[in-house]
């Protein structure tokens, strides 16, 4: 919209600046030339203020038709400056239109990379593409889980970057949802994930025309797309979005002891991060109810294997320019996180005021922080697309 009125300013300034040319070079023909003030004074004394007034406003391009003592030629060069004003005034109209016309012309489609599946939502033809990648746990395509997350996260994401010429591809992980046909969604590893978002980035290229992809990962994802992003000649650059700094199990530590929900179990869970952490399988059968889900044996061999991938280790050999985006009220990674993943190279961090993990304005209160994970309606603020935007747009 700003752009917008700027172009309509311009063009207004354009169309009155042409109307006084066309009003000045007239005068010149018919031997008169605009009064001086001391002429003006001189007019007004001798009784001829008003055709003072009249030349006056022709001359800035404003009351023409109101020169009622004006010539008949006059007239012809008024309405002739007014012509070209609204000319120059209809064509700002039209570019204005054609970019409005162009910012709603946003398409939304299914996209697969073999049994993976996703939504494509391309905003032009010729605009870059951002492969969006889920969080941990059950999180569909849209940033929701049946666990209780309702958020919409990457929905509204996608909707804010296309609003500013950024496609993107959103995507069911492996095993999960849409996706439930590309194999075990429990049965992964980091070495698994980055390969489905290798496949993903050569699905996209294929279907959009893109030189390269840029790969935005949220949480957990911001490890899988570092992973994924190593050799990759046709990966734009990374988006971290609210990702760790440090192994998995040490913010999952961090995390549980954060949470009052939590505190009775906590001894037991910190037992059983220590046995992941150190390589071993533990039977939680007879664990408290929210132990053995949190840890429940399908689960507990992904743990092992991430614990093993330092985030920031993995960032620097991915060595690719690299946006990290961290919200100031986040209570599921923290600014030392992000403060992590900054040391490696071709890095840039943003922290966003007052966003939280799931990229809504939150204050820093743990209950009311956690009441936004179940409105998909709040909207995400408009920093988070701006920051992306300008990274991708201008960080070339």
């Amino acid at each position: 919209m700003d752009q917008q009125i700027l172009l309509w300013g311009l063009v207004g300034l354009v169309g009155v600046l042409i109307a006084l040319l066309v009003l000045v070079q007239l005068q010149r023909r018919l031997g008169g030339r605009a009064p001086t003030h001391t002429e003006a004074a001189s007019a007004a004394a001798s009784g001829g203020l008003e055709s003072v007034r009249g030349r006056f406003r022709a001359s800035l391009g404003i009351g023409v038709a109101a020169a009622n003592a004006a010539t008949a030629t006059r007239r012809k060069g008024a309405l002739a400056a007014v012509g070209i004003a609204v000319a120059f005034i209809g064509f700002g109209v039209a570019l204005s239109e054609k970019s409005h016309s162009r910012e709603m012309n946003v398409v939304e489609s299914e996209i697969s990379a073999g049994a993976l599946k996703g939504t494509l939502l391309s905003s032009g033809k010729h605009d870059p593409v951002v492969l969006i990648v889920p969080g941990s746990g059950p999180t569909d395509r849209n940033g929701n889980n049946p666990l209780g997350v309702q958020s919409n996260t990457y929905r509204l994401l996608a909707e804010a970057l296309a609003a500013k010429h950024i496609s993107s591809v959103r995507v069911d992980k492996r095993g999960m949802f849409a996706s439930a046909g590309a194999g075990d969604g429990n049965a992964v590893s980091i070495p698994i994930y980055a390969a489905d978002y290798r496949t993903w980035i050569d699905a996209i290229r294929e279907a959009t025309g893109a030189k390269c992809v840029w790969l935005l990962g949220h949480s957990e994802g911001a490890l899988m797309v570092s992973a994924a992003a190593e050799g990759r000649k046709d990966v734009c650059g990374l988006i971290l979005v609210s990702g760790a700094g440090r192994p998995v199990l040490d913010v999952m530590r961090d995390q549980l002891k954060a949470a009052p929900a939590y505190a009775s179990v906590l001894p037991e869970a910190l037992r059983v991060i220590e046995e992941l952490k150190a390589g071993r399988h533990v039977d939680v059968a007879s664990a408290p109810p929210a132990i053995a889900q949190l840890f429940a044996p399908p689960v507990q061999g992904f743990m092992i294997s991430a614990y093993a991938a330092d985030p920031v280790a993995v960032l620097r050999q991915a060595n690719t320019r690299t946006l990290i985006l961290q919200g100031s009220t986040d209570i599921q990674t923290s600014l030392e996180d992000a403060k992590l993943l900054n040391t490696a190279p071709h890095t840039k961090l943003v922290i966003l005021d007052g966003v939280n993990h799931v990229l809504k304005e939150a204050p820093a209160d743990r209950a009311a922080n956690l009441a936004t994970y179940t409105n998909p309606d709040l909207p995400i603020p408009d920093s988070v697309a701006r920051a992306i935007a300008n990274f991708v747009k201008t960080d070339q």
